[in-house]
C-alpha cells in the first residue's frame, strides 16, 4: 500500500523533472537557436508543457478513469491561470498587463475554465459527439489569437537574439545546435513515455488499493502536471526581468504559454481522452 504511494510520488516528479530540466529546457534553447519572437517560444513552451497532460489523460482514459481524465484538465487550467498570476505578482508585471491583447488573451483563458465548468456544473455527459464541437472551437480561438498577435503584439514583439552579421561559421555552429537540441528532444519525449507507462498502471492500482474517487485523482494529477507551467511562467519573466524596455516580451510569452496550454488541455488533449475511451 505505501508502495503504491511512493510509486506514483517517484513516477509523477521524474515526469515533472524531464519536462522542466529537459523537454522546457531544449524547446526554449531550440526556440532561441532559430531566433524565434516571444508569442512563438510561449506556444512552444505551451506544448512542451501540456505533454504531462496528454500522457495522463491518455493514459487514466486508456484505463477507463474517464473522471480522472475529465478532472485532471479542469484543474490544470485553473491552477495554470493562478499560476500566472502569482508570477506576474512576484515579477511586479502588473503595467504590462494592462495591454489590451494580454487582457484579451486572458479572457480566452477565463473561457477554457468555465467551458468544463458548465459540462461539470451540469452533469453533461461527456462523449465523442463533443469532439467536433472541441475541434470547432480550436480553431476559433486559434483564429482569435492571430488576430491579437497581429494588431497588439506587432510592434513590442521582436527577435530575442541581437540583430548581428552572422557569419558562416556561426551559421554553421547553430545548424549544429539545432540537430542536437533535436535529437535530445527526441530522447527526452522516449524517457517521459516510459516513466508515463509505469505511472499509469501506478494509477489504476491505486484507483483500486484506495477506493479513490476518480475526481480527486484527476484533481491531484492535474496539481502535479501543472508544475511545469509554474516554472515556464517564472522562467519567461525573469528572462528579461533586467531590462525595462523588454519586460513586456517576457508577459507575452508568459501569456501565449498559458493559452496556449489551455487550449490544448481542453480542446485537443480532452478530445483525445474521449477516443481513447472507447478504444
Amino acid at each position: 500500500m505505501l508502495i503504491e504511494i511512493l510509486e506514483f510520488i517517484f513516477y509523477s516528479s521524474l515526469i515533472v523533472i524531464i519536462s522542466k530540466y529537459f523537454l522546457v529546457t531544449l524547446l526554449r534553447k531550440l526556440a532561441e537557436n532559430l531566433n524565434l519572437k516571444a508569442h512563438s517560444i510561449g506556444k512552444i513552451a505551451g506544448i512542451a508543457t501540456s505533454i504531462p497532460e496528454f500522457l495522463t489523460v491518455g493514459i487514466s482514459s486508456l484505463k477507463k478513469l474517464s473522471g480522472t481524465s475529465i478532472y485532471n484538465i479542469f484543474s490544470s487550467n485553473i491552477i495554470n491561470l493562478l499560476q500566472y498570476i502569482f508570477a506576474i505578482i512576484i515579477n511586479k508585471n502588473y503595467k504590462e498587463i494592462k495591454n489590451k491583447g494580454i487582457k484579451i488573451s486572458l479572457f480566452l483563458v477565463l473561457l477554457t475554465i468555465i467551458i468544463p465548468s458548465i459540462f461539470i456544473l451540469f452533469n453533461i455527459e461527456i462523449n465523442i459527439c463533443i469532439i467536433p464541437i472541441f475541434l470547432i472551437l480550436y480553431f476559433i480561438f486559434t483564429f482569435f489569437t492571430h488576430i491579437i498577435n497581429d494588431k497588439y503584439f506587432k510592434n513590442q514583439d521582436k527577435m530575442l537574439l541581437e540583430n548581428e552579421e552572422i557569419t558562416e561559421n556561426k551559421e554553421k555552429s547553430k545548424n549544429k545546435k539545432t540537430y542536437i537540441y533535436i535529437i535530445y528532444l527526441i530522447i527526452s519525449g522516449i524517457l517521459i513515455y516510459l516513466v508515463s507507462d509505469k505511472l499509469g498502471n501506478n494509477l489504476e492500482n491505486l484507483a483500486e488499493i484506495f477506493k479513490i474517487p476518480e475526481s480527486i485523482l484527476g484533481i491531484l494529477l492535474g496539481f502535479i502536471t501543472s508544475i511545469p507551467e509554474l516554472i515556464t511562467f517564472f522562467e519567461s519573466q525573469k528572462y528579461y526581468k533586467n531590462n525595462e524596455e523588454e519586460k513586456m516580451l517576457g508577459v507575452v510569452e508568459a501569456t501565449h504559454n498559458l493559452l496556449t496550454s489551455n487550449m490544448l488541455n481542453l480542446f485537443i488533449i480532452q478530445s483525445l481522452g474521449i477516443l481513447l475511451l472507447f478504444v
